[in-house]
């Protein structure tokens, strides 16, 4: 058979495929569509051909632009990107959920002419992703909700509290100790919201001096500072139509304050150097570890701002505060470190287990995490004892068991004298204590904690002397 030349059938082939093909000059003008682009944008080829490509919108665009002159889009220094999920703006002004691929086009001598991208509608998907979401939105029996762990009763009313605030467009501040999971909770919030389909962009406050954060928020003009090669869109602007979340919002200067509070009432900002005003249709939720009523009667942080980002405040529990949490977030980590690393699931020893539940966790559900990545690198055996976990949690620092700072009355000696019984019959082993005293294992815990038990110190057993054989009141 003939070699045959395929060229002059481009457009038929093209007309043939269900995604979107895009072909796009080095100066990011549109050459060529199909037909699914044109079904999957709304506009028709003559809209299209010869405009550029931002009138598509691409929130990911954005951040993949480059600035050195160089090409108008970074796919040009990486040659190529593929499975890139992204979306888009409809003529209509609706935005849709796609996946990009996408690759540069060379000449004989290596030179670059342009660009061509496939885009394949994810919308149908999504709302079958939706759909099966919204029967279980809680899988594990209860136990997990958009990436978070726990079936406390804390927890599941910060979970029906996210459902409630995912139907409204007011600022959202989320309030909580580092380590919580607050930046779980907002994107909660964004995934259960009509702005779902929208981007979910985040910025941390406290990571940028003022300059660079009023350029990142608002963007800039070309040679508004040094530096500013370029005409820059800021995070306002890539947000449209969705999410905006800006965590440590205590570290945000007053002068910026006042700029955000313009944007939250008017929902319009001008970027740096430049005095053209913009608008841009995002919901902004905040995130502090910060008490900032303190920071308020401080001056440091207005007052105004602080009523306006505060329309509906939510608070994060910290770990210590839903315990009953715990060995289900043990589970959750050790199981998803399985999946990461291939390596044997590890599990906690009874010992292990009661030291995790016995200490504070002062950095919460994050230095749990650290905790039980030591761990399993240090054990190496398969299970988890409490000498494989870091010296801090096994020392206790922090921890709850301690004496406790009242006096123990009379009508409670009776349940102090007989946990205490049946832990030295137990030899120190709380499940089986629990069982002696017929109750379950947490309420064990809970008495000695209400008691200030330590076993090494307050429990005499046959083999070994105690520290004390009392309890310090």
């Amino acid at each position: 058979m003939e070699a045959r030349d395929w060229s002059s059938f481009f457009e038929l082939i093209t007309e043939t495929m269900n995604n979107g093909l895009l072909v796009i000059g080095r100066d990011g003008v549109i050459q060529r569509v199909n037909r699914a682009t044109e079904r999957l944008s709304g506009y028709s080829r003559s809209e299209l051909v010869g405009s550029p490509c931002t009138v598509l919108d691409c929130d990911v665009c954005y951040w993949s632009r480059k600035h050195d002159g160089d090409g108008w889009c970074v796919l040009f220094s990486e040659g190529r990107f593929s499975m890139k999920r992204a979306t888009i703006r409809k003529k209509d002004g609706s935005r849709v959920p796609v996946l990009k691929n996408a690759v540069i086009l060379k000449d004989g001598k290596g030179e670059i002419l342009g660009a061509v991208e496939s885009v394949i509608d994810l919308s149908k998907l999504d709302k079958l992703d939706q759909r099966a979401s919204e029967v279980p939105r809680l899988s594990n029996a209860g136990d997990t909700y958009c990436g978070m762990v726990g079936k406390s009763a804390v927890m599941r009313s910060l979970f029906e509290a996210i459902e409630n605030v995912a139907r409204s467009d007011a600022p959202v501040l989320i309030q909580g100790e580092s380590g919580s999971g607050k930046e779980l909770v907002a994107r909660a919030i964004h995934q259960r919201s009509h702005r779902k389909d929208g981007p979910f962009l985040e910025l941390n406050c406290a990571a940028l001096n003022e300059a660079i954060l009023e350029s990142e928020l608002f963007g800039h003009a070309k040679g508004a500072f040094t530096g500013a090669y370029r005409d820059r869109p800021g995070r306002f602007e890539a947000a449209d139509g969705g999410d905006l979340f800006l965590d440590e919002i205590g570290d945000v200067p007053v002068s910026v304050q006042v700029k955000l509070l313009r944007v939250i009432e008017s929902k319009r900002f001008e970027r740096v150097g430049e005095l053209r005003s913009r608008s841009a249709d995002v919901r902004i939720i905040s995130a502090t570890h910060q008490p900032l009523e303190s920071l308020v009667k401080a001056k440091r942080f207005r007052e105004d701002f602080y009523f306006r980002i505060r329309v509906i405040p939510l608070y994060v529990p910290a770990l210590r505060d839903r315990r009953e949490d715990i060995p289900l977030l043990i589970d959750h980590f050790l199981r998803e470190r399985h999946l990461r690393t291939g390596e044997a699931l590890f599990g906690l020893s009874e010992e292990a287990l009661d030291v995790c539940l016995s200490y504070d966790w002062p950095g919460n559900v994050r230095e749990l995490q650290n905790a039980l990545e030591y761990a399993a690198v240090t054990a190496r055996s398969g299970v988890v004892r409490p000498e494989h976990l870091p010296s801090w949690v096994q020392g206790g620092e922090g921890t709850l068991v301690r004496p406790p700072k009242r006096s123990i009355s009379c009508s409670e000696l009776p349940e102090k004298q007989a946990l205490l019984e049946a832990l030295q019959r137990a030899g120190g082993n709380k499940t089986r204590a629990a069982r002696l005293l017929g109750v379950n294992r947490n309420t064990v815990l809970n008495r000695m904690r209400k008691y200030g038990v330590d076993i090494r110190r307050s429990v005499v057993f046959p083999d070994r002397p105690a520290e004390s054989t009392h309890l310090k009141t």
